[in-house]
């Protein structure tokens, strides 16, 4: 498993961690028989920080110590460069949380993802702007990572399909903290709307200082803004904070609210993506189970017909390796706590 384990994503890398280290541990305890004989898995976690150059040598790592497969990266902008190196060494990689459309447009049979991609929670975000939130002027910001600049492109494509109008695309990157310089420029535009492409320890400052210049404009993110800590972030700055998310809301997961009690009494509050990696570990073994091998090439063999009721939904593959039929939850801030708008499938 790999993810951020340190650093300013610290929250979402655990979360992801601790999703495939729940799935792995439940399938120790049922046991596993492959070939004839009983295994065990063990899960090996590392941290890639969030840097794509980390990102490499932690991949590079894997392969020289001889793992069978890769539940991560967690951003797309690690999982990008690191599944060059997964597909080299033939070693199948299932990302629970990247969703950049260039993932799986590389042609790797090794790469596959449980989740819609930008392109799909891009146009659902666009759309919501113009035609929900009725946004007519729209600003864009985005942190030039492959995963929040994919997903501002996507959405500047939808709303400007939708009928709106992009007065500003500013850019800043994912150590930022301070955006009065962009924010003030953005405010001579008078837009209804800024749309941030980023995670939550760049999106909670930038809805505090948001207010604090004055704009009235809402702001909307993706799910690099949808989780708990982004709440903290903001403090009551949070609140009309509007984002989205791939995916159903836990509470309407087929098996969200008994997933969420399990999780929960071992790890704490989830974060947003703890669902996708347990049902990422849950989708491998069952390829596994079919290849009655832990050998790479058997289980990639098997992934394809992958058919799986997962804890977030049915789990299939197209030929690509992206899920089949991801939906798109949009959520706001309300009374302290992100609250359901709407899901579009």
């Amino acid at each position: 498993s790999v993810a951020p384990l340190t650093g300013p994503q610290t929250h979402i890398g655990k979360d992801n961690e601790n999703g495939a280290r729940l799935a792995v541990e439940e399938i120790n305890a049922e046991g596993l028989t492959l070939g004839g004989k009983k295994v065990k898995l063990e899960l090996l976690g590392e941290d890639d920080q969030a840097e794509p150059k980390t990102a490499t040598i932690v991949a590079q790592k894997l392969v020289d110590a001889g793992v069978v497969a890769v539940i991560g990266h967690l951003n797309s902008g690690t999982t990008i460069p690191a599944s060059r190196i997964y597909h080299d060494a033939g070693i199948p990689q299932i990302s629970p949380s990247a969703t950049a459309v260039a993932y799986t447009a590389q042609g790797y049979n090794t790469a596959y993802r449980v989740m819609a991609n930008d392109a799909q929670q891009g146009k659902a975000l666009g759309q919501f702007a113009v035609a929900k939130l009725g946004a007519k002027k729209i600003a864009i910001i985005d942190d030039r990572t492959a995963y929040g600049q994919g997903l501002a492109d996507e959405f500047e494509k939808a709303a400007l399909a939708a009928g709106g109008e992009i007065v500003a695309h500013e850019f800043t990157n994912d150590k930022a903290t301070d955006f009065t310089a962009i924010l003030t420029s953005i405010k001579g535009k008078s837009p209804d709307l800024v749309f941030f492409g980023g995670m939550d320890p760049q999106g909670g400052p930038m809805a505090k200082q948001l207010k604090r210049l004055g704009l009235t404009a809402r702001l909307l993110g993706g799910d690099g803004l949808q989780n708990a800590n982004f709440v903290q972030l903001a403090g009551a700055d949070a609140e009309g904070v509007l984002a989205s998310s791939p995916g159903l809301p836990i509470d309407s997961m087929p098996g969200g609210p008994a997933f969420r009690e399990m999780f929960e009494s071992k790890y704490g509050v989830i974060q947003v993506y703890a669902p996708y990696a347990y049902d990422a570990v849950y989708a491998l073994v069952a390829a596994m189970k079919r290849a009655d091998s832990a050998t790479p090439a058997k289980v990639l063999a098997e992934l394809p017909k992958t058919d799986l009721q997962g804890v977030s939904g049915p789990i299939k593959f197209d030929a690509k390796g992206d899920t089949q039929g991801g939906a798109v939850t949009l959520y706001e801030v309300k009374g302290g706590a992100w609250q359901v708008l709407e899901t579009v499938k």
